[in-house]
């Protein structure tokens, strides 16, 4: 090949270790695939449920979503997906992959991972680079280790049945995390150009995604104040990093049956004014003693209350939704609201979109209290309840132990649960049985 009759000898290179890359990868695969040929067969002619378009404006995300993002006035310049850089792992660096069957949640990691630095000082953000996994350096005085400047989100990447690898409503994510930066005093970016940033990673690392519908390909963008200075206040240097790891389910053990909780109005995640509708670190580590209480009297999670009226807030790390007959004699799905107390989660959005497009029952986003729960248990009136976030995407809930009471949910004894119809739609849109906007293909 030539430019103006010089051969570009840098450019062949690059492509033949790009093709050496790739054969490696699948080297390493055939090693390690085992118990996952099965999930390679798709029969051709079966015919899979079809789902009309939801309606998006149906329930507008709690984030803005608007293009393009408003930014700061003194943010400065933003990195772009044309300035990526990338520098494949060596043969040496790459590792054989996982079998599926034998995943747990976050414990292995792929080849290669995104970064992007910000520094106010040289004008905002500088050119981002995707690069083989490596451990991170920074000073011991940095703002994250002293003041937990920093956040996260969490998204997934689907092998659908079709071979092709989706993303699941990026731009809710991208929304989510600039609001958590900007509560945290953190850079904003641009998100559609992470969007593709974080595509192109996957793409490099795509036989890192599983070819089974029993997992996916987690991914983690993380956000953390680097500026290596003691004192509160916004830090003026930042690193943008993704990190991927695939994943089977994440209860272990628990594949088919319901989740148990531990409701003790003692604990509380959030309260009013504070950040329990962001995704930062600084909300999860101090639940960490809590979720060992509830093991330790054998309750797989925490229901997480507020307020003197024991208000309902999130599961673990989940969205609730509570299918019951109310005092009216009707069938409604209840999720608490968006009043700064609750993650407004990806999912949850996504189940409210679909429940209000079924229009099969009341779909209410309003405050409901454990004595309100409690009554409707005696009275048989509670149909179902169940989890909904990321990492679970839908978890049935089975007993909730509080204040010496055991409510058992009858969630698993309904052959044609909602609970189900959620999962089921969901993970069609996910693996690529259905075509749908919410699914977004990586090339």
């Amino acid at each position: 090949m030539s430019i103006h009759g010089k051969t570009t000898l840098p450019y062949i290179v690059r492509k033949i270790f790009e093709i050496q890359h790739k054969l490696y990868q699948q080297q390493s695969r055939l090693c390690s695939t085992g118990r996952l040929q099965e999930a390679f067969k798709v029969e051709e002619e079966q015919e899979f449920p079809k789902i009309n378009e939801i309606k998006q404006e149906a329930s507008s995300f709690y984030y803005p979503v608007q293009k393009p993002f408003k930014h700061d006035a003194d943010i400065g310049e933003q990195f772009t997906y044309s300035q990526l850089r990338v520098r494949l792992a060596g043969p040496h660096q790459l590792q054989p992959k996982p079998d599926a069957d034998d995943l747990q949640f976050g414990k292995i990691f792929t080849d290669h991972m995104f970064k992007a630095t910000y520094h106010k000082r040289l004008g905002g953000w500088q050119k981002p680079e995707i690069m083989p996994l490596e451990n991170l350096v920074i000073h011991p005085a940095a703002k994250v280790l002293h003041y937990a400047v920093e956040l996260f989100e969490g998204m997934k990447a689907f092998r659908g049945v079709d071979g092709k690898i989706r993303l699941f409503r990026p731009e809710l994510n991208m929304a989510r995390m600039n609001s958590s930066a900007q509560r945290s005093g953190l850079p904003t970016f641009e998100p559609e150009d992470f969007i593709q940033c974080i595509s192109r990673l996957v793409s490099i690392d795509q036989e890192w995604v599983p070819h089974t519908e029993s997992a996916s390909l987690y991914i983690r963008p993380t956000l953390i104040g680097i500026e290596p200075t003691l004192g509160v206040a916004s830090s003026d240097s930042a690193l943008l990093y993704t990190i991927l790891s695939p994943v089977g389910g994440y209860f272990a053990g628990k594949e088919t049956g319901g989740v148990s909780l531990l409701a003790d109005p003692r604990y509380t995640r959030s309260w009013p004014g504070g950040v329990g509708d962001r995704k930062m670190g600084s909300n999860y580590a101090p639940t960490i003693h809590v979720q060992k209480e509830a093991a330790k009297q054998g309750f797989q999670q925490v229901l997480w209350l507020y307020g003197e009226d024991h208000q309902l807030t999130e599961v673990g790390t989940m969205n609730v939704f509570i299918l019951m007959i109310n005092e009216h004699g009707e069938r409604e799905l209840i999720t608490p609201p968006l009043n700064g107390l609750i993650l407004p989660g990806v999912v949850r959005h996504s189940i409210l979109n679909l429940t209000r497009e079924w229009n099969q029952f009341k779909v209410t986003e309003r405050k409901i209290t454990m004595t309100e729960i409690k009554k409707a248990v005696y009275e048989n009136r509670v149909l179902e309840m169940f989890g909904a976030g990321t990492a679970c995407v839908v978890s049935p809930i089975e007993r909730i132990y509080y204040m010496g009471d055991n409510l058992l949910i009858p969630t698993l004894e309904n052959s044609n649960s909602l609970y189900k119809q959620c999962l089921n739609t969901l993970l069609d849109i996910q693996y690529g049985r259905v075509e749908h906007s919410w699914a977004v293909e990586i090339d």
